[in-house]
């Protein structure tokens, strides 16, 4: 609890009638459902230049450290005891349009949140065009557009006249009755998942490998049989979303191969590296789709296309919309991300989960682009509480909770690492999120901070850790990891995830037809069941086994297998598809109260006694509660195999009647296939404290 702030209640508010305290109304960060606690920096701030970019170390008292892009700001860091004088002397400065404090989520180490001047407001359904405008004008808001995607939802811009900062907006909005959601537009720096550590081993044993010293058997993808089905076709083309990518090196060379480039950071078409440390992509791309040509390596996928797009290295909602717009919507198959926020505890915001929704579901005509997301390094789970301890500086200690934002994101798939040994590499980050797991190297937990540089994560790891490191391909020349074109010194999720990501590519061009659910879908159902019941270094957890269900918070449901994933692909391909004959109903009118703040949540049953096989799924579902936005909430089939529902977006509407179905909720897809004979239970967690509610009745429709 120690690193975010529950929702107030009606009953907490104050006289003035806002939501959150009036002395922590600066202080507090609207954010995907939640409630997180800011606190300023005491050395930075930035400001947004009210025309030509300036020489502005002449004008302002403070040292330039440099541009955010694409939000125009520029950082500064000074004194503390001389940062409000610094940031006076910029408001005074007519070439200075706005300027604000640089802030940090409390217990969130070195995260670094920089404010825009926008607001993303969600109106509750019966509010009008009139009062929209009323309240726009109230707060002096100009309206910017609307969000799709997400009903009466529109992004706002600060027009001069407003007085107070997008934080404090957002925090006032959010108290209205007429508002569901109001948070405002952050940006904070991309720390991707892999820093090079391990000495050189030998080539590409991830693809397929014969044993050898740290080799285990079974420890490859098994590519070779995959590729008798297939190597890729150009049709199929795999977003690699990164630093840059060196389009320039052979393995990315041929007819056909680089599709829609998109550079975000120069705003141009050629992603290609521009400082020293952008190597990273690079890296990643190799391993997806390097072009099978006689030289160098060769990808999982090599005969797909690649999409490379170069990040501004800040995540802000606009630049995670353009990036996933611009794959979807320039034919994107697959996206590859080995990145995510920098950051301990950080959910994502409404419009960052609707870009990747809309991408995961709209994309490739309606089947949905693969979204393929690195699980992240720092051996925490994607959600869960540790209790911390042995941290450099004391910067973590006791009960901690964790948050991967994208890895716990309904429809990505998200990837751990495991060694050339098949055992857990140390650093992979695990938990419920988990899909499936991808051969890495190995090395000690870590997370990148963005000033003290690559650190440990509690208590150091001093065990001897075997396994052999990834190759693949380099910037070329002296640039990048190693002086040549490749290396073996890449690794972490950032190597696993990309495996994942070609191993999709493959399955759909084999079967071009299936949605990005029934792709994750299969390479969960025909992954390889490694076991590791060894305690992992750090923590001394033992994860690595699978429970009824087959599933492994290490391991998700096993590693990644390309032949056995294509195998499925084709024959799901060939196989006519089952007449939908009749429905099976149930309906449950209990009403059952909802337990406060529980991860266990409350369940209700619905029996079905008929044995036969899911075609089709609708869930109709009646909820009273006093904030839902508190609320998640899962159908679990009778073999155990959970489905997320509705996720943390309702905000603070308190009744909910909906009817989900296989168009509105792709994760449904999951449990067709499954037996229909048995207990189905509608599962719903409430995931904060104080608001509170009750389940009325639900239905389930089956066809079978």
């Amino acid at each position: 609890m120690a690193n975010f702030v529950n929702f107030s209640t009606p009953s907490e508010k104050d006289s003035s009638g806002i939501g959150v305290p009036e002395e922590s109304i600066g202080f507090i960060l609207q954010r995907g459902g939640e409630e997180l606690a800011l606190e300023k920096t005491s050395d930075r701030f930035t400001l947004r230049p009210a025309g030509d970019i300036c020489d502005w170390e002449k004008i302002i008292p403070a040292q330039w450290l440099g541009r955010v892009p694409r939000v125009m700001l520029e950082e500064f860091r000074t004194k503390p005891e001389e940062l409000e004088a610094a940031m006076e002397a910029a408001r005074r400065s007519p070439e200075v349009a706005f300027v604000s404090h640089v802030y940090r989520v409390k217990n969130n180490p070195e995260l670094l949140v920089y404010l825009t001047n926008e607001v993303t407001v969600q109106f509750s359904e019966e509010v009008g065009l009139k009062v929209q405008e009323a309240i726009a004008y109230e707060f002096r808001l100009r309206l910017v557009r609307e969000v799709p995607g997400i009903a009466n939802t529109y992004i706002f811009q600060l027009s001069e006249q407003a007085i107070e900062n997008p934080v404090k907006i957002a925090n006032r909005l959010t108290s209205r009755p007429e508002i569901l959601t109001a948070e405002p537009n952050i940006v904070v720096q991309t720390s991707p998942y892999y820093r090079p550590r391990d000495p050189l081993y030998s080539k590409q044993w991830y693809l397929y490998n014969s044993g050898g010293q740290d080799l285990a058997p079974g420890s490859h993808i098994d590519i070779e049989k995959a590729w008798d089905i297939t190597r890729g076709v150009r049709s199929v083309v795999v977003a690699i979303i990164d630093d840059s990518v060196d389009l320039n090196h052979p393995d990315f060379q041929g007819i056909g191969k680089i599709v829609a480039p998109k550079d975000f950071k120069e705003k141009d078409f050629l992603p290609l590296p521009g400082e020293s440390e952008d190597n990273h992509g690079t890296s990643c791309a190799g391993i997806a789709v390097a072009e099978e040509n006689g030289i160098g390596i060769v990808g999982v996928a090599p005969g797909c296309a690649l999409m490379p797009i170069r990040t501004t290295g800040f995540l802000d909602d606009e630049s995670i919309e353009e990036m996933f717009a611009w794959a979807m919507e320039k034919g994107a198959s697959v996206i590859s991300c080995s990145w995510g926020p920098s950051a301990i505890y950080f959910p994502l915001s409404l419009r960052q989960s609707a870009a990747i929704h809309r991408a995961a579901t709209e994309g490739r005509n309606g089947k949905g682009c693969v979204i393929v997301f690195a699980a992240g390094n720092a051996n925490r789970p994607t959600t869960g509480t540790i209790n911390e301890r042995n941290w450099p500086n004391n910067i973590l200690s006791g009960p901690t909770k964790w948050l991967g934002g994208f890895t716990v994101h309904p429809d990505v798939i998200v990837v751990s690492s495991c060694t050339s040994l098949n055992k857990k590499a140390a650093y992979s980050n695990w938990g419920p999120t988990i899909s499936v797991c991808a051969p890495s190297n190995n090395a000690p937990p870590g997370i990148w901070l963005q000033e003290t540089g690559f650190i440990s994560t509690g208590p150091e790891v001093k065990a001897f850790l075997a396994g052999v490191g990834i190759f693949t391909t380099d910037r070329l020349g002296v640039d990048g990891y190693e002086a040549g074109d490749f290396t073996a010194y890449f690794g972490g999720t950032s190597s696993a995830a990309p495996i994942v990501a070609g191993v999709a590519a493959l399955v759909l061009s084999v079967n071009p037809d299936l949605t990005a659910q029934e792709v994750k879908q299969i390479l969960q159902r025909t992954a390889d069941k490694i076991i590791d019941r060894d305690p992992d270094p750090q923590l001394g957890l033992t994860l690595g086994t699978y429970d009824a269900n087959g599933f492994s918070q290490w391991f998700g449901y096993g590693k990644v297998n390309a032949y056995k994933a294509v195998l499925a692909a084709q024959q799901q391909l060939t196989a006519s598809p089952p007449r939908v004959s009749k429905y099976l109903q149930g309906r449950n009118d209990s009403k059952i109260e909802i337990p406060d703040d529980n991860p266990q949540g409350g369940g209700s049953a619905i029996r079905v006694n008929d044995a036969d096989t899911v075609k089709d799924i609708r869930v109709s579902v009646d909820i009273e509660h006093n904030f839902l936005g508190d609320l998640e909430i899962y159908l679990v089939a009778p073999s155990g195999k959970s489905v997320l529902l509705q996720g943390r977006t309702l905000g603070c509407n308190k009744r909910l009647q909906v009817t989900y179905s296989l168009q509105q909720t792709p994760a449904l897809r999951l449990l067709l296939g499954e037996s229909t004979k048995g207990l189905w239970q509608l599962r719903v967690v409430d995931c904060a404290p104080e608001d509170i509610g009750r389940l009325n009745s639900w239905e389930l429709t089956l066809s079978v």
